[in-house]
């Protein structure tokens, strides 16, 4: 395709001294078939012809050597406890729609706030809780104890 006085356009393109567009009016059929290969692009074949988050495709090869798409899910995020952002075990990560059709036994735990908190969580609710109750019941025995240590000294009062 090229004459001996002509330089290869690809070495002339390595150095920087032409530009890809005038490569383009300068190479052959053949050589620019194997340098720039064109892409094969794909139409979006719902409603959104926008690439956003939820349009993404998944571009694969037909065994007829076609290209088609296929529109990804949205990959789910496993449900969090409320208090401290742990996972929750024992209950599948799903999108929202599809965790309507989850069966309820799935969708949580047999456990007091079951599919809610963590278990660790409910533990220190409880410990929470149990420790509140203590600390009144020895707040009350303190003020009893205070209270009759109180009365003898006013009856000696009294009687002087």
């Amino acid at each position: 395709c090229y004459h001996q006085e002509e330089p290869c356009p690809v070495a002339i393109l390595a150095q920087g001294l032409i530009s890809i567009a005038h490569l383009l009016t300068l190479s052959c059929g053949s050589l620019l078939s194997t340098f720039l290969k064109m892409v094969e692009r794909l139409t979006y074949r719902r409603h959104c012809p926008y690439n956003t988050k939820s349009n993404k495709l998944k571009v694969f090869r037909t065994p007829g050597n076609r290209l088609t798409s296929l529109v990804k899910k949205k990959l789910p995020k496993k449900p969090r406890c409320g208090d401290s952002g742990r996972v929750l075990n024992g209950i599948p990560a799903t999108r929202p729609a599809e965790a309507g059709r989850v069966p309820k036994s799935h969708r949580s735990v047999s456990r007091a706030y079951g599919g809610c908190l963590s278990g660790k969580s409910v533990r220190d609710r409880i410990v929470r809780a149990f420790l509140i109750e203590e600390q009144k019941c020895v707040k009350q025995v303190l003020a009893e104890k205070m209270s009759a240590a109180k009365e003898p000294k006013s009856k000696k009062g009294k009687k002087h």
